[in-house]
Formats: C-alpha cells, sequence, structure tokens
C-alpha cells in the first residue's frame, strides 16, 4: 500500500515548496498507516457483516442464503430450519446484536432440525475471520449429543474425488464425536472426498481437546500456498502442498446433530451457536490483531454492512446445500 500512495504525490514534489512537500510527505505517510492499520486502503475488496438484522429478509437482501435444502451433513432425513436463524440482543453488550443458529432434536428417530447460512461463492486467497460463541450445554433440554458448530468456507463437490474441491474449516465438537471423546476444536483443510455411501476423504487437520464454551475469534489465512488458522490471536494450524484451495467458496455457518451421535434421551433439547460478525479482506494475508483493527475501525464509522468483493461474471450459482 506504500507505493500506491506515494507514486501519486512523487511526480509533483520538483514544482512544490519544501514545507509543502514535508506536509505532502506527511499526509502520505497518515494514509500508509491507516491502510496498514486500522482501515483497509482505496480499492480493498472486503466482506464485513455485524449482523445488526432484525428479520431474515434483511439477511437474505446483503446476499446470504438460509438453507432449507434437503442432504449432508448431520442425521439423515433432518430438516434444514430456517426458523432456526434469529436476531438476538448481545447479553453483554445489549447495544449489539448477533446472528443466532439454533438446532433442535428430540433424539434418536425423532424429527431433528439443523441450520445453516451460506454467502456467496466468489471468495478465494485472503483472510476470512468470524467472531463466534460456542456453547457447551444445550438452550434446552437433556444434553449429552454429538453436534458440530462450525465456521468454513467450500465449494461444491462437482463429483466424486473432485480434484478442484476446496473447503476450510473451523468446528467445534462439544460433547465429542468422530472417534474422539470431550469437547474439541478442529482446523480442517481439504483436498478432496468421496461421498457415502462409498465415504473415503484427503484432509488435513489439526485438532486440540479442552472445551471452547464462549466468545472466541477465527482467524482463516489464504496466502502464498498456505492455508494457516488463528484462534484468539494464537496460531492454531498451518496446511499447505495440494491441499491449497483451487476453487471459488462461499462463507458458511452450520450447526447440526452428529449421524449416531444422539443421546438415547427422548426429550426435546435445542443448542445454539451466535455469530457476532464476520470479515473477509480479499487478497490480504492480515494477522489477528489487523483484523481486530479492521473490524473495529468498521464499527466505529458505524458500518453494519459492505460488500466490495466482485463476484465473477456469470455469478456463480451458490446453492446452500452442503
Amino acid at each position: 500500500m506504500r507505493a500506491y500512495y506515494l507514486r501519486p504525490l512523487r511526480g509533483h514534489y520538483a514544482r512544490l515548496s519544501s514545507a509543502a512537500c514535508a506536509v505532502a510527505f506527511v499526509f502520505a505517510a497518515a494514509l500508509n498507516v491507516g491502510a496498514q492499520g486500522g482501515q483497509a486502503g482505496p480499492g480493498a475488496r472486503v466482506l464485513f457483516d455485524d449482523f445488526s438484522y432484525s428479520s431474515r429478509a434483511q439477511l437474505a437482501g446483503h446476499g446470504w442464503i438460509v438453507r432449507t435444502a434437503e442432504g449432508w451433513p448431520g442425521v439423515p432425513g433432518a430438516v434444514w430450519w430456517g426458523e432456526g436463524v434469529t436476531f438476538v440482543k448481545d447479553d453483554a453488550a445489549p447495544r449489539n446484536r448477533v446472528l443466532r443458529m439454533t438446532s433442535k432434536t428430540a433424539g434418536p428417530g425423532a424429527p431433528t432440525n439443523q441450520t445453516q447460512v451460506c454467502h456467496q461463492r466468489k471468495y478465494l486467497e485472503g483472510t476470512y475471520a468470524a467472531r463466534v460463541r460456542f456453547y457447551d450445554a444445550p438452550s434446552k433440554g437433556p444434553g449429552g449429543d454429538q453436534l458440530v458448530e462450525s465456521f468454513y468456507t467450500i465449494s461444491p463437490l462437482k463429483a466424486p474425488w473432485d480434484p478442484d474441491y476446496s473447503e476450510l474449516d473451523f468446528e467445534y465438537l462439544p460433547n465429542g464425536g468422530w472417534g474422539v471423546a470431550g469437547p474439541t476444536l478442529y482446523a480442517t483443510t481439504w483436498e478432496t472426498f468421496y461421498p457415502e455411501p462409498n465415504w473415503k476423504k484427503d484432509n488435513i487437520f489439526e485438532a486440540a481437546s479442552g472445551s471452547r464454551a464462549g466468545w472466541h475469534t477465527l482467524v482463516t489465512q489464504v496466502s502464498n500456498g498456505h492455508v494457516k488458522y488463528f484462534v484468539d490471536g494464537k496460531m492454531f494450524a498451518d496446511h499447505a502442498d495440494r491441499f491449497y484451495p483451487e476453487s471459488l467458496m462461499s462463507i458458511n455457518f452450520n450447526l447440526w446433530f452428529i449421524r449416531d451421535g444422539m443421546t438415547k434421551e427422548t426429550g426435546e433439547r435445542s443448542y445454539s451457536e451466535d455469530i457476532d460478525w464476520v470479515f473477509h479482506e480479499a487478497g490480504s494475508a492480515l494477522t489477528p490483531d489487523e483484523v481486530e483493527a479492521r473490524v473495529a475501525s468498521l464499527r466505529r464509522a458505524k458500518v453494519k454492512f459492505r460488500d466490495t468483493v466482485p463476484a465473477p461474471a456469470p455469478a456463480l450459482d451458490s446453492p446452500c446445500n452442503f
């Protein structure tokens, strides 16, 4: 960004007084500081959403899809439930609103509702971030079910073992699952997979045990052949080589029950995941501190939503079904 600001000024220095030159140089430096610190520079391709909505119609107006399409993942036959996406006051900051996903079940064989929201498929390299609240316990009913609370990016699987498939996941399992007991956080980068019933996968992951209940800032950098995951400012995983994404992806959050992972309880129970904000800056490998500064700057300016990330022409389908 430094070159962007200084080049247009250099051509004028010879025609300015020494004092004017000094002023011009200081002004250019100040612009650079803003671009590299709290504010994105001119022309930055940014998505930011503070989720300050009161209805799903407002959410849809900014390019989000609330999933209703049937299908994987989760419990076979589960309904992807639009009504499970709501907007509530942040209990720690009542002037702030958050998006809440709520999924519910009454146990094996009973009706099960899962939730997912997706943004348009137009994202690849750059920095992705979200502030999310994970929950260990249900908001209603008996606990213990194995479920997944997520923030991820994904492209459609064009065919089994599709070499162009791309997926980058943060997934929290509050009650374990996938052969692991106890609360576990995963960061997973996918090369491809073969869907059920002939399931096989090609991915790389990092996992850490321990409760993550509460608010966390999750950051994914996609740059220079590496996918780096950060949790609350600390490096969590670094994946590279063939796992680096190749296809434009959508940004997603979902909350779903792991197949065969429910307890035998028959009472209805509901689980939640909250999202305070989501941020993406295309083409920039921002540190977690830089992300926090960008978001703080947008909030100070009372920006509730911004999307300057161009879609491909023609726009790609964003099916929100996986």
